[in-house]
């Protein structure tokens, strides 16, 4: 099994060999081709990153800048939006649903590293994968650490720090993000009344 293989499965895996620091370079070729495009969704921004990632829906986009470690570990749904500057350490997989809206300076972190000094300096990690549903909007300059799951309709504070998993219809925020409260049928009914005022 190649460290590549062991990475995405999330198991230990040594970090700085020449199969992954290829990847990195290609990926750091990537993203200055990226963040040089006029930073306004193109059809040519939205081609690149399908023939880079994983998976890359229609009416998807990403404004740059935009970092990440490999590019080909994300997958993205269908009419996702994220604001500048977000990141994404993809060291396992991290999948992102459909109409998932991101405020700027977002980072999602699936990496892990041993606590003990001795094996994290020889160069060995391991990572947890990370899940976002359906229709989630995460704030602006929000963490998600490694092994977190979204549910679908949850929505994320701005500046959180998502260490577990979050519920669907809920909203969490904080650091760490703890449950605010749940998202309820009496939100819908604000909702509609507000866009009737203005004529919806």
């Amino acid at each position: 099994m190649t460290e590549y293989e062991k990475m995405i499965k999330g198991m230990l895996y040594k970090s700085n060999v020449d199969e992954l620091n290829e990847l990195h370079k290609i990926s750091a070729i990537n993203m200055n081709k990226i963040n040089s495009m006029v930073p306004y969704p193109t059809e040519e921004m939205h081609n690149f990153f399908k023939g880079w990632f994983n998976e890359f829906g229609e009416g998807s986009i990403i404004m740059p800048p935009f970092y990440c470690d490999y590019g080909v570990n994300i997958k993205i749904g269908k009419n996702s939006y994220f604001n500048m500057n977000c990141t994404f350490l993809d060291v396992c997989p991290i999948e992102i649903g459909d109409n998932v809206f991101v405020g700027p300076n977002t980072s999602f972190y699936t990496p892990c590293h041993p606590i003990h000094k001795d094996y994290r300096y020889k160069g060995y990690e391991y990572a947890k994968p990370i899940k976002i549903e359906n229709n989630v909007w995460i704030g602006g300059s929000v963490v998600i650490l490694p092994g977190v799951t979204i549910e679908d309709g949850a929505v994320i504070g701005a500046g959180s720090v998502v260490t577990k998993d979050v519920k669907k219809n809920t909203i969490v925020a904080g650091n760490p993000a703890k449950l605010i409260r749940k998202i309820t049928e009496e939100d819908r009914l604000y909702w509609d009344n507000e866009f009737k005022k203005i004529g919806y």
